[in-house]
């Protein structure tokens, strides 16, 4: 008689994880109602479990916690959005500085296959995970430049880079040739300096990558359907 398994219970930081892996997936639009009762029924958990998460979100200015109105995922303004691609550009050419002396050919071969990946996905009009694998591309440089402190302001600013492009970018733009071959092009490029060990060259064009995508938003929100989150975080609880 086979045993059942039983899944460990859920950790405040699996369920963190869980929502930060849906707004990178573009599933919970901006805006989004996170009603703590629903999520906790979605999670398996108490709704006393929820409100540590929840809190950390909105340290992190990736939820909008409101007295008497609960919490929503964080709608960027424009100046917010400039924001964060200022700050971007102000500690991701440094992260691969530091990537171009601590990188081994194998964490080259690792961000191929990132752009290798994003590229198919892009191919294949999957872009959820194309936009997911571009953030991951960046994450993967923040990772091996092995400095804590600026990949930890790298992965707020990447939760945010997310809702802003799901504010801020118009549906079909995505589909655009612009917009889903230059992603690729750019990373390439970048790759090829990194390749040289070329750190000059290559914080150059990280900032140029980073003042394009900026370059295509356009500021005038638009209503997005809202997930049901029970469907969204149930299956995987």
């Amino acid at each position: 008689m086979s045993e059942t398994t039983v899944a460990p219970p859920l950790t405040d930081a699996d369920m963190y994880e869980r929502v930060i892996s849906a707004i990178l997936d573009h599933k919970l639009p901006p805006g989004t109602k996170l009603v703590e009762d629903k999520l906790a029924s979605a999670f398996g958990v108490s709704r006393t479990r929820i409100r540590p998460v929840l809190v950390r979100l909105a340290n992190e200015q990736v939820v909008t916690l409101t007295p008497n109105r609960g919490a929503t995922i964080a709608q960027p303004t424009e100046q917010e959005a400039r924001e964060v691609f200022q700050v971007r550009r102000l500690i991701e050419p440094s992260l691969v500085e530091l990537f171009i002396t601590q990188a081994r050919d194998a964490d080259m071969q690792r961000l191929k296959a990132c752009i290798d990946d994003e590229e198919a996905a892009r191919q294949a009009g999957d872009m959820r995970r194309a936009i997911r694998l571009s953030g991951e591309f960046h994450s993967l440089i923040a990772e091996v430049a092995n400095h804590q402190t600026l990949a930890r302001i790298l992965r707020e600013m990447t939760s945010r880079t997310s809702l802003i492009l799901m504010t801020y970018s118009t549906a079909h733009g995505f589909e655009r040739e612009d917009a889903t071959s230059c992603g690729c092009r750019e990373h390439r490029a970048l790759l090829d300096a990194i390749r040289l060990r070329d750190p000059r060259e290559a914080a150059q064009l990280m900032r140029d990558h980073l003042s394009r995508l900026e370059s295509q938003l356009q500021f005038n929100l638009s209503e997005e359907v809202a997930p049901d989150l029970n469907e969204l975080f149930g299956a995987v609880a």
